[in-house]
């Protein structure tokens, strides 16, 4: 089986997974939470990203469960209707989308669910508490990657801890390999029975280039800065690639976007790297809050004893956020408009950046 990652942060990449590597993630998510052949799965994710094909629709059919599938997950009104008059007990989604779903639905459309489930993107806080408040649900968020057929870590009703993704699945062998300018956690490293063959890439079509990270042979760097606790709760801090070296100091872009979030929760944030030329590296965020300035970001900060460089020193005003056909946070998109508004900006004469807010869109 070939599927292609998100292309969140570049070009998509065909990532061949085995049978028995899908087989494998399948009875690590059915040893961690509870369904049978009572349950009925609601699944309205594409089929084309790992999460929605093999956790929300191959796993399901192989156990015997019963599946609804939808085709549209940007249909939030209808879903939740399905939800309840299907009598679905699983629901799945990215955290945009549930999000979504919590807001239009009607008090009683979850009334049959016992579980929701986030993956694909880290799980806004205030989007657990909508489902905690609204519905008396808790939502458990996954952990993974297409590379890893989707999931190697799953909080559940057992193992649940906030802020984190649950532990590691049954067999998966882990490495946290330090960063330079990184103080807490590291680069984790993965080697799992559920993890791929290898890539195909763009530019060398047909030929398979196998699983290897810097910690050896048959390893996967997940890309990703994580912390793990005293009783193996995983702690997901950011991109590698997503970090801002501002002020000599390395910046995670989701302490950025966590902040805003903490600001401004009814509204999206996305936060972005920009350079300039006498700064180097700069923080922007992306808002659909229109009041949403610098100063309220620092009144925030200090109520929560976070640095002044989580601060974005840029902020943009945006109608919508771009995103993907699996509910991600398209930053391919935001890089772009920000190359584009920094080439315009460079005719112009120049103004102070830590200041700077703009409207787009």
């Amino acid at each position: 089986m070939v599927l292609f990652t998100s292309g969140s942060e570049g070009k998509p990449k065909g990532v061949a997974l085995s049978h028995d590597a899908v087989l494998a993630n399948m009875a690590q998510l059915a040893a961690a939470i509870d369904f049978n052949r009572s349950d009925k799965f609601l699944n309205a994710l594409p089929m084309y990203h790992t999460y929605g094909l093999i956790a929300c629709t191959l796993m399901p059919i192989f156990y015997g469960t019963r599946l609804f599938l939808y085709t549209n997950p940007l249909h939030y009104r209808i879903i939740p209707e399905i939800a309840y008059s299907r009598r679905c007990t699983y629901v799945f989604g990215t955290s945009t989308f549930l999000g979504n779903y919590a807001r239009q639905a009607r008090v009683m459309d979850f009334s049959s669910v016992r579980y929701v489930i986030s993956g694909g993107e880290k799980l806004n806080p205030e989007v657990q508490r909508l489902y905690q408040e609204r519905f008396g649900l808790r939502v458990l968020e996954g952990y993974g990657s297409t590379e890893c057929g989707p999931a190697i870590s799953l909080a559940t009703p057992q193992r649940f801890r906030p802020g984190t993704v649950g532990c590691f699945l049954a067999g998966v062998e882990h490495r946290v390999v330090p960063v330079a300018g990184i103080a807490e956690g590291g680069v984790l490293h993965v080697r799992s029975p559920n993890q791929m063959l290898g890539y195909f890439v763009f530019d060398r079509p047909g030929e398979l280039q196998e699983a290897r990270s810097e910690v050896g042979a048959g390893w996967h760097s997940m890309g990703d800065v994580v912390c793990l606790d005293a009783d193996g709760f995983v702690t997901v801090l950011g991109r590698l690639k997503r970090f801002a070296k501002v002020a000599g100091e390395m910046v995670a872009l989701e302490v950025v976007e966590r902040l805003a979030r903490e600001c401004s929760p009814q509204h999206q944030h996305a936060a972005t790297v920009a350079m300039s030329e006498d700064r180097g590296e700069t923080t922007v965020l992306f808002t659909t809050d229109d009041g949403l300035d610098r100063m309220k970001l620092h009144q925030t900060a200090r109520a929560l004893g976070a640095q002044d460089l989580a601060v974005a020193r840029t902020i943009i005003h945006v109608r919508s956020l771009p995103v993907l056909g699996s509910g991600k946070t398209d930053y391919v998109a935001l890089a772009g408009m920000v190359s584009e508004m920094s080439a315009s900006e460079s005719h112009r004469d120049p103004q102070t950046s830590g200041e700077r807010a703009t409207r787009h869109g």
